[in-house]
């Protein structure tokens, strides 16, 4: 960043450089870093996120969770595989069909839009139930704001828990094969395919959009190339890809192209 605030003039007249001036070093991007903090980036994002609800005026929303996974920039510590070395907060937790040392993002989405609604930071030895219902109050409280209600919760199985199903009226979230048995619920194999009532069935399919928002994050916006220890920081560094993506948004619905929403090619090129 210290660099491309030197070469790039995009970026130098985005933050108010002058041809004269030199780029911003690095001490100072941190110290505004460390000002900003986690409270504040995520009050940011849920003011832009409401004012997103609002502009489309929606009433319901079909919202889907999942946690996605952040490598931490650490070593194992030598005398307890569980922690990190240099990142004390890091922990050992399942990182797709592996395990390694790192964090989770847990977030939510509208199913319709993608948009990101809200999200919390844990590190990756918690499972998702634990936030989950957190997660959820959050989501409500923004749609609250927004004018806007919360339909039904769609997740994967990790999610298969009675206070979810109980804390809202529909949930499309399949029974792993030691819940219900015998009883014709909403279930998926290994190879992901989904059995069970029709409509659940089609309302699951819509479950794979916050796949893609991870991806976005992660591919488009920087959030895998994590540099920095602690939950804190690592949380501030994840939630600036998440503005970037809800930014995103605002720049596409401003310039009447909604279908590049979630291009962020677009505006780069």
């Amino acid at each position: 960043m210290t660099r491309l605030l030197d070469t790039d003039p995009r970026l130098r007249k985005l933050c108010l450089i002058k041809a004269s001036e030199t780029g911003y070093p690095r001490s100072v991007l941190s110290r505004f870093t460390r000002k900003v903090g986690e409270d504040k980036l995520n009050k940011i994002i849920e003011e832009k996120v409401v004012k997103l609800l609002k502009n489309s005026q929606a009433k319901e929303v079909d919202v889907v969770l999942d946690a996605s996974f952040i490598r931490a920039w650490s070593t194992l510590h030598p005398t307890d595989n569980q922690t990190g070395y240099s990142d004390a907060d890091a922990r050992v937790g399942r990182a797709g069909r592996t395990f390694a040392l790192g964090y989770k993002l847990h977030l939510s989405i509208d199913s319709e839009t993608m948009l990101p609604l809200t999200s919390l930071f844990a590190s990756a030895n918690q499972n998702e139930k634990k936030h989950s219902l957190t997660l959820l109050e959050k989501t409500k409280q923004v749609l609250s704001d927004s004018g806007a209600k919360l339909r039904r919760v769609i997740a994967d199985s990790q999610y298969s828990d009675e206070k979810i199903r109980r804390a809202v009226a529909e949930t499309v979230i399949p029974y792993p094969a030691n819940q219900k048995r015998g009883f014709q619920v909403l279930r998926v194999d290994k190879k992901f395919r989904a059995y069970g009532p029709e409509d659940q069935k089609t309302e699951y399919h819509k479950r794979p959009h916050i796949e893609a928002v991870n991806s976005f994050l992660k591919t488009q916006y920087s959030m895998a190339i994590n540099k920095v220890r602690g939950l804190g920081n690592v949380a501030c560094y994840a939630l600036y890809s998440i503005l970037c993506l809800v930014l995103n948004r605002e720049a596409a619905e401003n310039l009447g192209r909604t279908d590049k929403a979630v291009s962020p090619t677009y505006f780069n090129t």
